[in-house]
């Protein structure tokens, strides 16, 4: 996986995305990151790319032509790739978008600031835009990071257990199950014994309904596309029955 990042920030992401999981993988070549600074684009000497937008209104909006040269420069490089353009207008980002994206060898980034970027450069070089959330940044490197992150670790051989892509929050659309680790009692509260029965299928199963009552009451609306077998779904609405009394 090969992450290409168009932004005013360069050092921004790299100092962040050399680090941890993203960096051991990097040293492995499992996934890259190539930071291309916008302004290097320039038509100015003051490396200037931004202006006052045309109509009047607060704030200055990038230019086109910066942006669009950032992008020719590795377009070469990266075939194909998807342009994914951060901004609070796009499609919320979840789970499943990352596993969209994670099947992609070269992916994109364009990381906007001010008031966003000529919209005629937009129309021609993005194919998606993505937003992290309802709420508005400074600019679009930290909502990159955040996707790239997702995806990457869903990259087979960045995680030292590929298990642990699968089976984490959001797999079929359940929150993950309560985790433990030693020592067997803290603070009067022990491990569940089925945990330490070493019984795999018990232990499967409890997992499984732990996810579901922690998605019940959590995220209750996940439960609606959630992946669940026959007696799952009875185990569910035995649980709403209950909560109901």
């Amino acid at each position: 996986m090969n992450f290409y990042i168009l932004t005013l920030f360069p050092e921004m992401v790299e100092d962040t995305f050399h680090t941890s999981i993203m960096k051991r993988a990097a040293e492995k070549e499992l996934i890259s990151l190539t930071a291309v600074n916008i302004r290097d684009f320039s038509e100015n000497k003051h490396l200037k790319v931004d202006d006052y937008p045309y109509g009047g209104g607060a704030g200055m909006v990038m230019q086109p032509g910066p942006v669009y040269s950032a992008y020719e420069s590795i377009k070469e490089k990266a075939k194909g790739a998807r342009v994914v353009y951060m901004t609070p207008q796009g499609k919320v980002f979840n789970q499943k978008m990352a596993e969209e994206f994670a099947k992609e060898e070269n992916l994109i980034f364009l990381c906007g600031h001010y008031e966003g970027i000529d919209e005629r450069v937009l129309e021609e070089i993005v194919t998606d835009e993505v937003s992290i959330g309802d709420y508005v940044l400074t600019g679009g490197e930290l909502p990159s990071l955040v996707m790239m992150d997702a995806i990457g670790r869903l990259v087979p051989g960045v995680l030292n257990n590929d298990v642990s892509a699968e089976i984490e929050s959001f797999h079929d659309n359940l929150l993950e199950y309560p985790q433990y680790t030693r020592p067997v009692t803290f603070h009067d509260k022990e491990v569940p014994e089925v945990l330490r029965s070493g019984h795999h299928g018990n232990v499967e199963k409890w997992r499984r309904e732990q996810s579901i009552i922690r998605t019940l009451k959590k995220r209750p609306d996940l439960l609606a596309d959630a992946n669940l077998t026959k007696k799952e779904k009875q185990f569910l609405e035995n649980l709403k029955r209950e909560n109901n009394k």
